[in-house]
C-alpha cells in the first residue's frame, strides 16, 4: 500500500496511509501516515467500534488537509487493550497447538483445492 500511495502522490493524487507497521510504512517514505498501535489487519480499530474507527478515518482526513512537510506521521491516540503485554500474547502459537494447526491449515488447503476443482482431478 505504501508503494501504491507514492505512485499516486507522483502522479498529483494526494494519499493518507492508515496503518499499524510504522516501521515499514515509514521506510517506505509515504507523504502522509496515521500510525495506530493495533495488530495488522486492524488499522482502524476494534472491530465493530464504529466511533473508534470513525474518529481514526477522520484523523486521517484531517493529516490530508493539515500536513504541510513530507512524510509526516500522526499517532492515532488509541490503545488496542487497556493491558501492554497483548502483543506477548497475539497470534501467539504455543507448542501444545502446532499439531491442532499444521492439521487444520492441511485440511484447510485440501477443500481449496477440491473448491477450485470440483468433480475432478487436475
Amino acid at each position: 500500500m505504501s508503494l501504491v500511495a507514492r505512485h499516486l502522490e507522483a502522479h498529483g493524487i494526494p494519499t493518507v496511509v492508515v496503518g499499524s507497521a510504522r516501521d515499514i510504512v515509514e521506510h517506505c517514505g509515504v507523504p502522509r501516515f496515521v500510525f495506530s498501535d493495533f495488530p495488522l489487519g486492524n488499522p482502524c480499530g476494534h472491530p465493530w467500534n464504529a466511533d473508534m474507527q470513525t474518529a481514526v478515518v477522520r484523523r486521517a482526513l484531517l493529516l490530508l488537509d493539515a500536513a504541510t512537510t513530507p512524510r509526516t506521521t500522526l499517532r492515532a491516540p488509541f490503545a488496542w487493550k487497556l493491558d501492554p503485554e497483548w502483543r506477548e500474547r497475539y497470534n501467539r502459537v504455543r507448542p501444545e497447538d502446532r499439531e491442532r494447526l499444521l492439521a487444520a491449515g492441511v485440511a484447510r488447503r485440501e477443500r481449496r483445492k477440491q473448491a477450485s476443482h470440483p468433480g475432478g482431478n487436475i
